[in-house]
């Protein structure tokens, strides 16, 4: 399973590539006194089902969590000319950007506003299917977000749903072309990138001075480096520099694409059996897990105990993962942040990568294409404003020319007065692309079966990868 944070929740990705909650505190950290930090994983995932709000209305907490039908979804384009319809989740975040988006967008363009209906990200993932398979695209709406993991899926399978941007203006070069890669099909964009999940190294700066380290020493290091210097840091403070959850392959992904490879292809075949990168990650894995110096947990809130409680020097994962950091105030300053390790021996290998997103869609029904185009380029793709603001909600860029701005450069106390978020859209810039295709949570799941199957029952490793590829090559009808 996939875990990420949504609000003030967590939201884990099941194995049949839907969604559970569980309840959550997120403690905030005050930045420059007026600031709110948080940060969301997968553009999060929304655990409301929906309601209608628009982008001067209260949010409506009394929406369900059942999945049923709500009588306030707005279904198709707006008849107003100047009113473009939405479909989003999680109030607190994405629904908070598209309308504070709206509002600034307003003030050259009066009487501008969005139409948004809260959707649960698998939600709406089921409508497309239902629009498409009915055979009537005139329920959706003009605008919608979409789970960048899922987007190959549905580009691929539904392009009917999309319209091509290409050339609509929009600058995609100013963004994290790892992030653009997402939504990109055959040399076309459908998506306009919105949030970061960057990957970050966050430290304990008081443990790394235990065992006679600084951030710095963790800072453009290999994998070979980081172990070694991992299994100082257990000897002199008794405790593991990682934990990760059982059977989660969330590190192994991150490895993978920091080396800017996939477990596909380019024309779409299987890509784990032959797979370059893959053996040597699970090597690394295995080796740490052997050592101590990463240990296995059981849940997603044992992983998050292990960083509140101080049984673990560190962790790696999406920027998002900084919420959950910053949980405990009494560790304020002690904390750093800096890139990945990369993979030794790995032609393209670099220190960065990605976990969780989302983009922005303008759906083929959108009857004002030229008004929602020109609201994207104008805000998500071209306001420092909006990022500036948003960034009180936890939505960090992937538009490049946000990193730049005073908001982002301001340090950050918990972590050690740096300007951590500058810092991470310049990860996300230097992030190498993947290719997820349509059976992207096939492959990661059975590279998560292989992963459990190797450090729980001992299984032979090149056996389990050659299991993994025949799972996903069936599973796909091969």
């Amino acid at each position: 399973m996939s875990a990420s944070l949504v609000g003030s929740e967590m939201c884990i990705r099941d194995r049949s590539g839907g969604y559970t909650f569980m309840k959550r505190k997120i403690v905030a950290v005050v930045l420059a006194s007026t600031m709110v930090f948080g940060m969301t994983a997968c553009g999060s995932s929304g655990a409301s089902d929906s309601s209608s709000t628009g982008s001067d209305a209260a949010t409506d907490d009394t929406a369900t969590d059942d999945g049923s039908e709500d009588a306030n979804v707005t279904e198709g384009s707006s008849d107003d000319e100047n009113t473009l319809t939405v479909w989003t989740w999680d109030p607190n975040f994405n629904i908070y950007a598209i309308e504070k988006a709206a509002e600034i967008y307003a003030k050259d363009h009066p009487g501008f506003k969005v139409d948004v209906s809260e959707i649960k990200s698998d939600d709406i993932e089921t409508r497309l299917t239902t629009a498409v398979s009915a055979g009537d695209l005139s329920t959706l709406p003009d605008i919608f977000l979409m789970q960048d993991n899922s987007f190959q899926k549905y580009a691929t399978n539904y392009p009917d749903i999309f319209t091509d941007l290409t050339d609509s203006g929009i600058d995609f070069s100013q963004f994290s072309q790892a992030k653009v890669a997402y939504s990109t099909l055959d040399g076309k964009n459908y998506g306009i990138p919105f949030d970061n999940g960057a990957v970050i190294e966050c430290l304990r700066t008081d443990m790394l001075e235990e065992a006679g380290y600084t951030i710095d020493d963790f800072t453009d290091i290999t994998w070979s480096d980081f172990m070694e210097k991992a299994k100082v840091v257990k000897e002199k403070t008794g405790q593991p520099i990682l934990t990760s959850q059982a059977g989660s392959p969330d590190l192994v992904m991150e490895m993978l694409q920091s080396c800017g490879q996939s477990l596909f292809n380019e024309d779409g075949s299987v890509n784990i059996k032959d797979n370059k990168a893959l053996k040597p990650i699970l090597e690394i894995y295995q080796q740490m897990v052997a050592d101590g110096t990463l240990v296995e947990v059981t849940d997603w809130d044992q992983y998050i105990a292990s960083i509140n409680n101080g049984t673990v020097a560190g962790t790696i994962n999406g920027c998002w993962i900084m919420a959950s950091v910053v949980a405990n105030d009494d560790q304020s300053g002690k904390w750093a942040i800096t890139n990945m390790p990369k993979l030794d021996g790995v032609d393209g290998a670099t220190n960065y990568s990605n976990n969780g997103g989302s983009s922005w869609v303008i759906s083929s029904n959108c009857q004002k294409q030229d008004l929602a185009i020109d609201f994207m380029k104008s805000t998500f793709a071209g306001s420092t404003d909006l990022y500036d603001d948003i960034i009180s909600k936890g939505a960090l860029a992937t538009w490049a020319p946000a990193g730049d701005t005073d908001v982002y450069a301001q340090p950050v106390e918990f972590f050690s007065n740096e300007a951590v978020y500058s810092k991470i859209v310049d990860f996300a810039t230097k992030t190498p692309s993947n290719i997820t295709g349509p059976f992207y949570y096939d492959a990661r799941d059975a590279v998560g079966v292989a992963l459990s199957n190797i450090i729980q029952s001992g299984a032979d490793m090149d056996d389990e990868i050659a299991t993994a590829q025949d799972t996903v090559e069936f599973n796909m009808g091969g």
